[in-house]
């Protein structure tokens, strides 16, 4: 897990009760169903800046939780990188999201961002008990991500606009399992601001 700078706002302020979680959208998309993936990633990504944007005005952390892309020795730089890289088809959404020096990053061996990561020890360690969850693909990452954040009694906001699948199809059915089975918002940031679900306006 790299942790922000000394100096960083995450780490002179008051715990915060939420947190924004970006999941797999460091990616380099090269895998069968990448390229089906581009365009809807590419989209989410635009809403997750913004929303990101608002965390930071909100004084909420931005955790990335990412993949190694079956590179054990990996860390922050060199997933990064690699998906960076000249050929790769996923550089749009390192442009659009590259994680900053503020911005805690896990690593992830698995579909959730919960198993075998620092990530059930950083969120009670900054004082969250709410989560939202964004990213790549919302039937897999973001949908095991969100059950074990309903495990673990987490308030959930999953903006539908904020992931992307492979189809719109699995997005919906994901959002529709997320919202009846975990108790999740799913609401798109166009319907609900960042500042009233913190202050649970309805």
């Amino acid at each position: 897990m790299t942790m922000p700078p000394d100096d960083s706002p995450d780490s002179t302020t008051a715990p915060a009760s939420a947190a924004l979680i970006i999941i797999d959208m460091i990616n380099d998309l090269d895998f069968d169903g990448g390229e089906q993936l581009r365009e809807p990633a590419g989209a989410a990504a635009r809403r997750i800046v913004a929303l990101r944007d608002a965390a930071d005005q909100a004084g909420v952390p931005v955790i990335y939780v990412n993949d190694n892309f079956g590179h054990w020795h990996s860390e922050r730089s060199s997933i990064v990188d690699h998906c960076d890289r000249d050929d790769s088809p996923g550089r749009a959404l390192i442009a659009a999201l590259r994680p900053r020096d503020s911005d805690y990053f896990i690593v992830k061996p698995q579909f959730s961002g919960f198993y075998a990561t620092n990530l059930p020890v950083l969120l009670p360690q900054l004082g969250v008990s709410r989560v939202i969850l964004t990213g790549v693909a919302a039937d897999i990452c973001v949908l095991f991500t969100a059950a074990d954040a309903h495990m673990r009694e987490y308030d959930l906001w999953v903006p539908g606009d904020t992931v992307a699948s492979e189809s719109d199809e699995h997005r919906r059915w994901a959002l529709e399992i997320m919202r009846h089975a975990m108790c999740a918002e799913t609401r798109p940031t166009d319907e609900l601001a960042l500042a009233d679900w913190l202050s649970g306006k309805p």
